[in-house]
């Protein structure tokens, strides 16, 4: 089992990775953030559209950074979109948690498909100086949606 974790871990990467998916400026953002892990030379800028009911209508990225970052990136452009920025804050929580807690609590309510996809990264957490590769995209996400222009992992 452990080993069909680790195969679906890296074939998710290496799709995501090679293959971002909504990599690029956002046409009408409204928000935006530029987030550093200085640890790993990764640097992302978050897009964000959000209407007027605060519900994530666009979300792209663009930037430089490992496969990890990269990835979690990707897949969480995905995710994010359709969602309103109280749900991305608390999915941004429980991912984060996913990577840093050996028996994360899952909220009651939450995006269950989600969380499911976000399972395939949260193997960063035993790897700790790469949890900050993989959450920094949701990092920066967060910065966003409050208004703040930059963010970094240290």
């Amino acid at each position: 089992m452990m080993d069909e974790l680790r195969e679906l871990y890296q074939d998710v990467i290496l799709d995501h990775g090679k293959k971002p998916r909504n990599f690029g400026g956002l046409e009408g953002y409204n928000h935006l953030a530029q987030g550093h892990n200085p640890m790993c030379g990764d640097t992302l800028v978050v897009y964000l559209k959000v209407d007027d009911d605060n519900v994530i209508q666009g979300v792209s990225f663009k930037g430089k950074g490992c496969a990890i970052s990269v990835a979690s990136a990707s897949m969480m452009t995905e995710i994010l979109k359709g969602k309103p920025v109280a749900e991305a804050e608390k999915l941004f929580h429980t991912f984060h948690d996913m990577c840093t807690k050996d028996d994360p609590e899952i909220p009651e309510g939450i995006d269950e498909d989600a969380v499911e996809r976000l399972q395939v990264l949260a193997g960063v957490r035993e790897f700790p100086v790469r949890v900050k590769c993989a959450t920094l995209a949701w990092h920066t996400m967060e910065a966003a949606v409050h208004g703040n222009e930059e963010i970094s992992t240290e």
